[in-house]
């Protein structure tokens, strides 16, 4: 197949030309010459991209991203560390399923008030990590003169 410049690339994979652009910067593709302006990249290049992608939407950063290519360009990537990506997202999914049914007892809470409500109160103290809770507590109420 034929070398595709940067346009082309931008148009099939649906990523804007300056990413593209600032991806090659971080390493993460190459471009295999020019023609006239335009940079080109080899057809191999949008596999590479969905790739990308697919770490991006796992939550990976770029420079994790980069570290599971090898040298080669051929992905190379750490099962431990897929492993410890899907942990943190189960963990996640948990917190966001307890905010999700959080939310909807508050949209249907009879209470006249949100924070005369227990199960408020304790969504609202969860929320905040035990470390953090006496600083903002403090921040929110400061000491009287």
């Amino acid at each position: 197949m034929r070398d595709l410049d940067i346009a082309e690339v931008a148009r099939r994979s649906g990523i804007s030309a300056s990413a593209l652009r600032f991806y090659e910067q971080k390493g993460l593709i190459a471009s295999v010459g020019r023609r006239g302006l335009r940079r080109l990249f080899d057809a191999d290049i949008l596999e590479r991209l969905a790739l990308i992608a697919l770490g991006r939407a796992a939550g990976f950063t770029l420079n994790e991203i980069a570290g599971m290519f090898a040298a080669h360009g051929r992905p190379a990537i750490d099962r431990q560390m897929l492993t410890d990506k899907a942990e943190e997202l189960d963990l996640m999914s948990r917190q966001f399923a307890k905010m999700r049914d959080g939310l909807r007892h508050a949209a249907a809470c009879p209470a006249p008030s949100h924070l005369e409500c227990p199960k408020f109160r304790r969504i609202m103290r969860a929320a905040v990590p035990e470390t953090r809770r006496r600083s903002v507590a403090q921040s929110a109420f400061p000491a009287k003169k």
